[in-house]
Order: C-alpha cells, then sequence, then structure tokens
C-alpha cells in the first residue's frame, strides 16, 4: 500500500490531498489568495490525523511544481521539502499544468473529445498567463510558455482543433479567445491537489523522485516584485 501527500499551492487555491494506493482519501482546500502559509500545516496535520496515521505511514511527499504564484510555489515546496527532510521520505514533483490537464481528463463531468485539444491557463500579469496544450491523452503537445494572449494566440491550433480552455488564467482570456468557434472555456475551474494523484502514482511506481537538497520551483520566468502601495 502506497500512502501519498499532494500539495498544491501553485495558484489561488491551496490543497491538501492524501491518496492511497493511487485513489484521494481525503483533501481539504481553500481558493482565496495570500492565505496558504497560514493554513497549509494545518490541513496537512487535519488530514493526518483524520486518517488515523502518523507522518511516518506517509510513502511520499508529492507537491505542484510550477509554473505559478512566486510565493505560492515556495510556499508549497518549502513545506514539502521539510516533510521530506524530516520523515527521510521521497519528494515527488508534478507540473502543475499537467496536473491541471488530468484533473480535467479525470472529470467524469467533463467529456472531452479526443480531437479536442487541452489548455490549462494560470493567471500571471496583465494579459500574460502561464499555458501548455495536451491531447486528450494527457501528451503535451505544446510546451509550456507564459504568453500574452491576444487575438491570434493559439491560432494555428484553433484552425484545426477545438481547444478547451480553463484555469484563472482562461477566464481572463474567454473576450479575447472565445470569438472564435473551437475555443470552449469550463467556467469557475479551481486547481486542487487531488489532481496531482494519477502522475503522483505514477511516477511513485517507478521511483521517479526529486533530489530533495537542490529540487527549486519551476518559475518559468523571473520573479518581479511589485511597488506597495502608499
Amino acid at each position: 500500500m502506497s500512502v501519498i501527500l499532494q500539495i498544491e499551492t501553485a495558484t489561488t487555491s491551496c490543497s491538501v490531498a492524501l491518496a492511497i494506493d493511487g485513489n484521494v482519501s481525503a483533501f481539504k482546500q481553500i481558493n482565496e489568495r495570500n492565505i496558504h502559509a497560514e493554513v497549509i500545516t494545518l490541513f496537512i496535520e487535519e488530514l493526518v490525523t483524520a486518517a488515523g496515521l502518523i507522518y511516518d505511514d506517509l510513502d511520499a511527499i508529492a507537491v505542484s511544481s510550477g509554473p505559478g504564484s512566486y510565493t505560492g510555489l515556495r510556499i508549497g515546496i518549502s513545506t514539502a521539502k521539510g516533510l521530506c527532510f524530516a520523515l527521510n521520505k521521497p519528494l515527488i514533483a508534478i507540473e502543475t499544468l499537467e496536473a491541471m490537464a488530468y484533473g480535467v481528463l479525470n472529470n467524469e463531468e467533463i467529456v472531452v473529445d479526443k480531437n479536442t485539444l487541452l489548455c490549462p491557463m494560470i493567471d500571471a500579469r496583465r494579459m500574460e498567463v502561464y499555458c501548455a496544450l495536451f491531447k486528450n491523452e494527457g501528451v503535451k503537445v505544446r510546451p509550456t510558455a507564459a504568453d500574452i494572449i491576444d487575438e491570434h494566440s493559439f491560432a494555428e491550433f484553433l484552425s484545426s482543433h477545438k481547444i478547451l480552455f480553463f484555469g484563472d488564467g482562461a477566464d481572463k482570456c474567454e473576450a479575447i479567445l472565445g470569438t472564435n468557434p473551437n475555443a470552449q472555456f469550463i467556467t469557475g475551474f479551481v486547481n486542487s491537489a487531488t489532481y496531482l494523484t494519477q502522475k503522483a502514482a505514477e511516477k511513485y511506481s517507478k521511483q521517479e523522485f526529486e533530489d530533495v537538497a537542490y529540487f527549486e520551483p519551476y518559475y518559468l520566468k523571473d520573479f518581479i516584485a511589485g511597488k506597495k502601495a502608499l
């Protein structure tokens, strides 16, 4: 039996899940900005205790590795690495956009045609988003990038495929991309640690672990600090 603690803090959602043998047994999350540091350790403690486990019962820690919020990634990955060091457990890293794609593919309420591409989007700033394109089976067909969205974005793909856009980045792009009949949108998509489950189980079975000492978040671009309001 494998017990994996899964952590997602790359977006506005602060989410923690417990997966046993590749199935989510419990999770806690809140979708609110700037609350991750305040609640993440409480969520972890509550899940482990409610499951009747002790921390040493965990077999691995899986974490959403980015791209996403600079601060959110630092909090989630620092927490994951701290647990791995303290418990001598392996670290599993999963790219955030890939986890989001699997979250949609594994959602029984969302039917995705085999010819439809998936485009998870994370809000960056202004009209910029972190995004990638995936086939129906989860294979990436366009690399992860930080894109500034305009009316020409994804034109090559939209000319021959339907694309399903989702995530907090997609919400702000619908007015621009939604004019194309091949562009479809999932509204209100909230990221979750439960979306890490499939890839975490696969990586655990293959022993695909990170070097805890040297692993860093996948920021994609340099952090730019904003000015404080006077």
